[in-house]
């Protein structure tokens, strides 16, 4: 067929169809899937493998394994590249994005990569100073030397006892000092507080 003395193209049609399935069946990537995770803070501290169940939209529940790496902090994100959500049209996966979160921990509080926890002593120990021994994160013990005339909250830094950097850099560990009373006293001891009471000058209120 010639219309205005051009020739039609009977396959334009054809030909403008098989753009449009190209344009249709262009790679689309999959969605990521974002959970939590819970890690301990000695977890965090050695770093660890942990499992993680995921539900996927098309694959149902599937379980992974988690490198949680040294120093890691709350707020933190681990990405699992082509975990996530199929693509379509030949699309890439989504990633699997893990937010991480540190519990608390009982014996210590993270400060940035500094940990802090207390030491608790006698009023004796405050008054005349003492030697203790304070464990750290990892296990082990630091002798140190608390000074006589201490007060409740002061504070003792152990160098290099805290927690860690992604480098594996340690800070510090700080020590606050708890004046602990006694629940129970022998009736001995209660006779040497009245002595102590009788011949002391010292009142807190006064000074």
């Amino acid at each position: 067929t010639t219309i205005l003395g051009f020739k039609k193209d009977e396959n334009s049609q054809a030909s403008d169809g098989k753009t449009e399935r190209k344009e249709k069946l262009k790679p689309i990537k999959g969605t990521d899937i974002i959970t939590h995770l819970d890690v301990s803070l000695e977890e965090g501290f050695f770093g660890v493998e942990k499992k993680i169940a995921i539900k996927s939209f098309k694959s149902g529940m599937q379980t992974f394994s988690v490198n949680v790496p040294i120093g890691i902090q709350s707020g933190d994100k681990i990405r699992l590249a082509a975990l996530g959500n199929p693509g379509k049209n030949g699309g890439k996966n989504g990633d699997l994005i893990i937010h991480v979160k540190l519990l608390e921990d009982q014996n210590y509080k993270l400060d940035g990569i500094n940990l802090s926890t207390i030491i608790p002593i006698t009023p004796w120990e405050a008054v005349l100073g003492t030697k203790a021994k304070v464990e750290s994160i990892d296990g082990t013990r630091t002798q140190i030397y608390i000074p006589n005339g201490v007060q409740s909250g002061e504070t003792i830094e152990i160098p290099n006892k805290g927690y860690k950097n992604a480098k594996g850099e340690r800070g510090n560990l700080i020590g606050k000092l708890e004046i602990v009373i006694p629940e129970k006293i022998t009736s001995e001891e209660k006779e040497m507080f009245k002595k102590l009471k009788e011949i002391s000058k010292f009142n807190p209120r006064s000074v």
